[in-house]
């Protein structure tokens, strides 16, 4: 009788995956063997040591030298430089998400009462919270980690399934309006669930075509096939739509100003930092790596994907009202400026490992100034919450001078003003793209140049609502009834200045997170 061969798993190459899924394990333990009244005083130094530890790894291996030279786990795992880039930035993100989860207040006492129920208002009463929220956020954080180091089609589907549904329950357990919120989390649910259909089917069909769900053995036997199969083109579709939904690209992007009004701030912030560059860091993987023979297919379609988001994105938000719907529409028009850069791949590797280069330093800057920002919503609150309208805003700038300032930093980032780390992020991905198009023999040369010419307007029309939001602030006579500005926990503080210094600093000096990532985008597992 023949034996099964063990599989062979390189632990620890791992091991920043594995302490994550660890630590969410033992989490779940706690839930269901502590006391009630020492769950938090386990779940966040648990939580907390877990994703340093995470990055402690990460960075062992990089200082050392052993990133590794083919794909791990049988080959299910890609573990070269820009995932180990990825890593690192998603643990860090993670880390200051957390510290503004600790702050009490962001969630429901009791999820399963009625919304205004006298059992809502019993539990909260009681001082009763959830404290589940922890190892929900770790298994979210591991699947965000698998997600865009997944080599092969079904891995990836199992590291999207992990990231997504802790968070469509995270989403409804905001304290305050409770019936947005819920309300929130089945909006995401829903979409979340269809848009994860159809990355299955489209992997389906590829492995009806290919034979294989390896990426590189995509690849291969699309560069052995004479003609374009219908199986593989309705595939790769359907595998675009599922990726393109979780960055939010137009026209997939209508969940998230609803998602990320009702979510509770801290996990609105995990949302818009650590699962885009997670979907991105996949979104590369699948399109440079499987579908590198089929380049000028999909490009035509990133390009008009592209250019919409951009502008969806960009006009769209001008004509929002509430602070966190303005951000979501923010982030949608920043899927798109990366989406220029994952259209710059036509062209030698050295081109190709500058464009990747643009785009990890642009998903590190744009990730850090988001959880800042969302960490100053935070702290701006009227009675029945935080003060979402903009209208609220107003004169802020006089009440709490230091606070609008650092808000205002945050926004010009966006925008991509000089001397902040969002104008270098930009320059990058935008020269990059123009770069690409003067390669010999791309015939999208010419239409890489419009690219950036609509990303060049959308950054105009983007950085009048920041402004507005701005002038708002500092130029408007605050109202008697203004919001209250809560008292920062140290947790919040250190987000803040965390956040602020990384813009500033990478801003005026934008050459050593540079050089990280242009070390990072040269090993690449192509096959």
């Amino acid at each position: 009788m023949n034996s099964i061969p063990a599989p062979t798993i390189e632990y620890g190459t791992l091991a920043p995956l594995l302490v994550v899924f660890g630590a969410a394990v033992i989490g779940v333990l706690v839930e269901a063997f502590a006391p009630r009244y020492l769950r938090k005083s386990i779940h966040v130094p648990l939580t907390l040591l877990s994703l340093f530890g995470a990055f402690a790894l990460v960075l062992v291996q990089v200082l050392r030298g052993n990133v590794p030279t083919a794909p791990v786990a049988m080959g299910a795992v890609a573990v070269d430089g820009p995932a180990l880039f990825i890593w690192g930035v998603i643990l860090v993100l993670s880390f200051v998400c957390v510290l503004l989860i600790n702050d009490e207040g962001h969630f429901v006492a009791s999820a399963a009462a009625v919304p205004g129920s006298a059992d809502e208002e019993e539990a909260e009463a009681a001082g009763g919270g959830h404290t589940e929220v922890y190892p929900l956020v770790l298994f979210a954080v591991g699947g965000m980690l698998l997600f865009p180091a997944s080599h092969d089609l079904l891995t990836m589907f199992v590291g999207l399934e992990v990231m997504s549904l802790p968070l469509y329950l995270l989403c409804g357990l905001a304290r305050r309006r409770r019936l947005l919120s819920q309300e929130a989390s089945m909006k995401y649910f829903l979409l979340g669930a269809f848009s994860s259909a159809f990355f299955l089917y489209g992997t389906a069909m590829v492995y009806g075509f290919a034979g294989t769900v390896s990426l590189p053995g995509i690849n291969e036997a699309m560069a052995k096939s004479a003609a374009l199969d219908p199986i593989l083109m309705l595939g790769l579709a359907l595998l675009g739509v599922g990726l393109l939904f979780k960055i939010g690209a137009a026209p997939f992007h209508a969940w998230k100003p609803d998602v990320y009004q009702g979510a509770p701030t801290p996990i609105t912030a995990l949302m818009a930092s650590g699962t885009l560059v997670a979907a991105v860091g996949a979104v590369l993987r699948v399109f440079w790596v499987g579908l590198g023979n089929l380049d000028w297919n999909w490009r035509p379609i990133i390009w008009g994907v592209a250019a919409l988001t951009m502008i969806v994105g960009s006009i769209l938000a001008i004509t929002q009202t509430e602070i966190k719907r303005m951000l979501a529409y923010s982030s949608i028009a920043h899927a798109g400026f990366l989406l220029v850069g994952v259209m710059a791949t036509f062209g030698s590797a050295e081109q190709n490992a500058v464009s990747l280069k643009a785009i990890l330093f642009y998903l590190a800057v744009y990730g850090i100034t988001t959880v800042g920002a969302f960490a100053v919503v935070t702290l701006i609150r009227d009675p029945g919450g935080e003060a979402g309208h903009l209208s609220r805003w107003a004169g802020l700038g006089k009440r709490a001078p230091v606070l609008a300032g650092v808000f205002a930093f945050f926004l010009l980032a966006f925008a991509g003003i000089p001397l902040t780390s969002g104008f270098f992020g930009k320059y990058a991905v935008f020269a990059a793209a123009l770069n690409s198009g003067t390669q010999p023999g791309d015939s999208m040369g010419g239409w890489m140049a419009g690219l950036v010419v609509v990303g060049v307007v959308a950054s105009a029309i983007a950085a009048f609502f920041y402004v507005r939001v701005i002038v708002l602030m500092f130029f408007s006579e605050p109202a008697a009834d203004g919001p209250a500005i809560a008292v920062p926990s140290m947790g919040t503080v250190a987000v803040i200045a965390l956040s602020l210094l990384v813009t500033v600093g990478v801003g005026l000096y934008p050459e050593s997170l540079l050089g990280v990532a242009n070390d990072a985008a040269h090993s690449l597992f192509i096959r």
